[in-house]
């Protein structure tokens, strides 16, 4: 006999917005701090992402993934993003190193680090602290900042050019902008 499963759609308890992640911090500090954040625009979530996001999650209490949101991606890589932020928010939210995902449209994360003030901001190890555009705001409140290693060298951008190079460019249903969800 089959049973019928019933699929819903559910918000992760973990998505926040601003507002709501300024609330539950201060309800609750000593749950939260000290803070870990990052940011990112996670477009398609593999195994470098997951080890990275673990390692930061293990430098403090909690971790916050801010999330570029569509426009912001847009505004920084040329055809992107492949998976809308809704989608990218839920799975992120999903991944048991996550504490909490706040989406924001800004080109750098600057104003959420200023606001939540994270004693710990994590980047990957590709970054350097002379080019990383919230640094500054980091220092400026007296937080520390961590470049973990890359332990998978992947990127999304490696990942759609290794597709089209299986599937070319001109095969049925190739991706294109116009072609995203």
């Amino acid at each position: 006999m089959a049973h019928s499963v019933s699929v819903f759609r559910s918000v992760p308890l973990n998505l926040y917005t601003l507002e709501t992640l300024i609330a539950a911090i201060n309800a609750a500090p000593q749950d939260w701090r000290p803070l870990v954040f990052t940011n990112g625009c996670f477009d398609l979530i593999h195994a470098g992402h997951v080890r990275y996001l673990a390692a930061a999650r293990a430098l403090g209490k909690r971790l916050v993934v801010g999330l570029n949101s569509d426009r912001s991606v847009a505004a920084l890589k040329p055809k992107r993003p492949i998976i809308p932020e809704q989608q990218r928010a839920e799975v992120l939210a999903s991944l048991r190193s996550v504490d909490a995902v706040v989406l924001f449209s800004d080109r750098t994360a600057t104003t959420l680090i200023e606001v939540l003030q994270p004693e710990i901001y994590v980047k990957g190890g590709d970054y350097q602290l002379e080019t990383l555009p919230e640094a500054a705001a980091v220092q400026r409140y007296g937080g520390r900042i961590e470049l973990i290693q890359v332990e998978v060298p992947s990127s999304t951008t490696a990942i759609v050019q290794r597709i089209l190079e299986l599937h070319g460019e001109e095969s049925p249903g190739a991706w294109s902008p116009q072609n995203q969800p």
